[in-house]
């Protein structure tokens, strides 16, 4: 079984992917544009995000049902309602109408991530292989490609919501192809087997805390660290989340074939330690390109992060609590969608850029040191 068997038995839930991240490339990218358009400082564009990210964690808990209710149409519809919703926040003209397009965004978003893991977690089941790295690079690659495409559409002038109209409409053509049927039957919340096993996700959900810190800051505070701190121009500060985004997918597209050898705690502790390698340098270069760099090399490490986080909380579980515990563990993860826009734009507007990346350094050290040996003993210990 090579590259193309698994792309193909992994189909719906990474076109679901793609949707997700042409969406949240697009935004990425627009950040300056969206910033000025509804006039909002750092601190408060920051905490706009504070209010939406609690509609994903808010609509994470229904995952489960909607699982149930939608069946194999679930991540078609899911991603489809993603598309559309970002619509509203793109023609808000005041801080209060973008908060509430990103919070239906941001829900249907949370919901449809959930869903797109749990289905990739099931093909793992039944073909015996790594697929969590593929259908996650197949996010980083689309990533790329709508930030580049994004820039070069600001550098024309065309507005947001041109943008995110097109994205929507093309993720709606292609939804057909993201119909995935059941394996099993989604369980609730509450039907988390033993207490090492909750203990365990609860665990793995505070590595994708840290994994979604380091990816959403670059994401959403690289275009800005290029254009302010740098003075780079608009299609240079674009070019900041397509770096991350395509380095991310190579690191991806490695890890498929290195968790195949390793087990999933060393890889993740690596990997923090480049991430942390990477942030270190955006946050301290004096040129453009050594901006790029910090984040290309940022991108390679932080990659396989959550993935290999998301396969690990698959494995550990029952099949049937499967969507339970990757919405538990996602729902801690989210909360970095919560305290890390808020977080860099008050660190931003104190003490600026810099010092905010290097923050995000310090954490992913403590994760590789501290709380992933912490795991691995509590893996040993449950066998």
């Amino acid at each position: 079984m090579g590259f193309s068997d698994d792309l193909r038995a992994a189909r719906a839930p990474a076109l679901g992917f793609a949707a997700m991240g042409a969406v949240w490339a697009a935004f990425a990218a627009q950040v300056p544009v969206l910033k000025a358009q509804i006039g909002a400082a750092d601190a408060l564009f920051g905490s706009l995000f504070l209010v939406s990210s609690l509609g994903a964690l808010i609509a994470m808990r229904f995952a489960g049902p909607v699982d149930r209710a939608l069946g194999a149409r679930s991540v078609q519809v899911t991603a489809a309602a993603m598309g559309l919703a970002m619509l509203p926040a793109a023609f808000a003209g005041s801080p209060v109408l973008f908060c509430a397009g990103m919070v239906l965004a941001a829900g249907f978003s949370g919901i449809c991530d959930v869903l797109m893991n749990a289905r990739t977690s099931e093909q793992e089941e039944a073909r015996g292989r790594p697929l969590m790295n593929l259908t996650h690079g197949i996010y980083s690659f689309a990533f790329a490609l709508s930030a580049v495409l994004t820039g070069l559409a600001r550098e024309a002038g065309l507005p947001p919501v041109a943008v995110f109209g097109a994205i929507a409409l093309l993720i709606v053509l292609g939804g057909p192809l993201m119909r995935a049927p059941h394996r099993h039957l989604a369980g609730e919340p509450a039907d988390l087997s033993t207490p090492a096993v909750r203990g365990l996700v609860w665990l793995a959900g505070l590595v994708f805390l840290a994994g979604f810190l380091a990816e959403q800051a670059a994401d959403g505070w690289s275009a800005l660290h290029i254009e302010r701190t740098l003075g780079g121009r608009a299609a240079e500060g674009a070019l900041g989340p397509a770096v991350l985004g395509l380095t991310m997918g190579i690191g991806r597209m490695s890890g498929q074939a290195l968790a195949a050898r390793f087990s999933e705690t060393l890889l993740i502790a690596i990997a923090c330690l480049v991430a942390a390698c990477g942030v270190t340098l955006a946050s301290l270069a004096q040129s453009v390109p050594m901006a790029y760099l910090g984040f290309a090399v940022l991108g390679l490490g932080i990659s396989i992060v959550v993935p290999l986080s998301v396969a690990l909380v698959g494995r550990i579980v029952p099949p049937s609590e499967r969507v339970a515990a990757i919405g538990r563990a996602s729902i801690v993860g989210y909360g970095a969608y919560l305290v890390g826009p808020s977080l860099m734009g008050l660190t931003s507007e104190a003490f600026g850029l810099r010092v905010a990346f290097l923050m995000l350094a310090v954490m992913l050290v403590l994760v590789a040191t501290l709380l992933v040996p912490l795991i691995a003993r509590r893996i040993r210990a449950t066998r």
